[in-house]
């Protein structure tokens, strides 16, 4: 342990700047602490720097600066995975350690490469931050884009308007620049010149963005494309999964679909993440009472459930899939195409890195993977499926948007969480999903959040936890598509790039 000792007088800033940044995420959602909680972190490294051995103490206090920060904003995961495995307090710490270890490296490379090339933190920590970000959110079997910085800012949608060019790691990029600026100026108080430069350079930027955003918000074309009743049936975890009760469960949620839709009178019902807890394909009953309802009542019916494929049907082995079932307005009773969700949670839905028929587990572990997904289309337009924390993966949500989806629709089940700080994270990924593509967003939850979030990042009609209710909204979207659809994550790719140029400075000079 001693390589991670550090002084003393380090641990002020280390928690100082994990507090700043917990309260910077959902569901304190502070404005400031976004702008301010890297600035210990520049202090550490500044001071860091005058070590006998820099490189290790910078690890040193990276790691513990991750490890701080991401226990405290990621501390549910006790709480969510105990659900499955008492084990859960071993998962939690392997995964903050992990993330810890990544910080690390980002904090004794930057002070290595400042000292190797001369050039400053102001260039060198955006660039190595957002590179790893990047990093850990395509990381196979283990990617976890949970907690980008520039999502701390989806309470302020304005202020991130920009995100439409630069997307969710653009953002993330220029709170790093900005808090580097910031930590510089505080700390060259004496020399006023050099600090007033660097805080006009900072409000500069902020109004600039906020500029932008005011415009886009006044100017963006929006358009209504119909209607969408969002069920919350608020199935306890330990109810949903209990085999005497699957087919009260079912019934349960059928009866909220058939009330919202008598006393709404929607264009679509969107159902939530695996809302039909059991195969459809063998549920013959619940899978004709759904496409009925859809049949008699002209509406469509988005609904989450379990799908699988066989392998082997007399041996009785197949891959089994997180899915979502479009029922259209014809009440067809064989859905087509079925979407299998593709991003997998890691460890609860997937085994990380080991082929899940190794094991005999049923719904944990074991999930497969599904290809990328189609385009539904309905009387509403065409939409893209986005299930649970496929949210978090700009990716998906760009591809539907390139190819001709109007809105997306996203179910979840959040009710593993327990009133934790966990829902309100996961849902503040929308906000950036929604400003990226400019495409409206419904969400159905089954314990909550559910919500509307339209092509401004601005969210409606938003349901509180753990209610049984339905909720039912228009669904806005807009006909622009904006650069970073169009682009790409071009900054996430660009600070790669840049990364491995720093690298090449620092291996020409000694």
């Amino acid at each position: 342990m001693r390589f991670l000792a550090v002084p003393r007088g380090d641990w002020r800033w280390i928690v100082g700047g994990a507090v700043l940044l917990g309260a910077a995420y959902p569901p304190f959602h502070l404005f400031v602490p976004s702008f301010i909680c890297l600035v210990p972190a520049v202090w550490l490294l500044t001071t860091g720097a005058e070590d006998a051995t820099p490189f290790r103490r910078h690890f040193a206090q990276g790691f513990w600066f991750g490890l701080f920060a991401h226990g405290c904003t990621l501390y549910w995961m006790v709480v969510a995975l105990w659900h499955f495995t008492a084990l859960s307090g071993i998962a939690y710490g392997a995964t903050i350690v992990v993330l810890a270890l990544y910080m690390g490296v980002v904090f004794a490379l930057s002070g290595w490469l400042m000292q190797r090339t001369g050039i400053g933190l102001v260039v060198i920590l955006p660039v190595l931050w957002t590179a790893a970000d990047w990093v850990i959110a395509h990381h196979l079997d283990i990617r976890f884009p949970w907690l980008g910085l520039g999502t701390s800012l989806t309470g302020f949608p304005t202020v991130v308007q920009i995100a439409d060019v630069v997307g969710a790691r653009g953002i993330t990029f220029l709170l790093v620049l900005t808090n580097v600026m910031l930590a510089q100026a505080f700390d060259r108080q004496g020399n006023r010149r050099h600090m007033f430069t660097k805080v006009g350079a900072v409000v500069g930027g902020l109004l600039i963005a906020v500029t932008y955003g005011v415009v886009r918000e006044r100017t963006l074309p929006l358009r209504p494309v119909g209607t969408a009743t969002l069920l919350q049936p608020n199935i306890g975890w330990s109810e949903k999964w209990e085999p005497s009760a699957l087919d009260s469960v079912f019934h349960r949620t059928l009866t909220l679909a058939q009330r919202a839709v008598r006393e709404s009178e929607p264009d679509l019902v969107v159902w939530p993440e695996v809302a039909v807890p059991g195969y459809l394909k063998r549920r013959d009953g619940w899978r004709r009472s759904i496409a009925a309802l859809a049949a008699t009542t002209r509406i469509p019916q988005v609904v989450g459930g379990l799908d699988l494929e066989w392998i082997d049907a007399a041996e009785d082995r197949y891959e089994y899939f997180n899915a979502a079932f479009v029922f259209d307005s014809l009440g067809r009773d064989a859905p087509q195409p079925v979407y299998h969700k593709r991003y997998l949670v890691p460890v609860t839905e997937r085994v990380p890195f080991l082929d899940p028929r190794w094991f005999d587990l049923e719904f944990f572990g074991g999930f497969g993977a599904g290809e990328e997904g189609p385009i539904f289309e309905t009387g509403m337009g065409r939409f893209g499926i986005l299930i649970c924390f496929e949210s978090a993966f700009e990716n998906l949500s760009r591809r539907y948007r390139a190819e001709g989806a109007g809105f997306l629709v996203n179910m979840t089940n959040d009710s593993w969480f327990g009133r934790t700080s966990a829902p309100y994270q996961h849902a503040a990924h929308l906000v950036m999903r929604a400003i990226e593509t400019r495409a409206g967003i419904v969400r159905a939850a089954n314990s909550g959040i559910s919500v509307f979030v339209d092509p401004l990042g601005h969210q409606h009609d938003r349901t509180t936890l753990f209610r049984e209710t339905f909720v039912t909204g228009p669904v806005v979207t807009s006909d622009v598509i904006p650069p970073y659809v169009r682009l790409g994550d071009w900054v996430g790719a660009l600070s790669l790039v840049v990364t491995v140029m720093l690298f090449g400075a620092a291996a020409r000079r000694r």
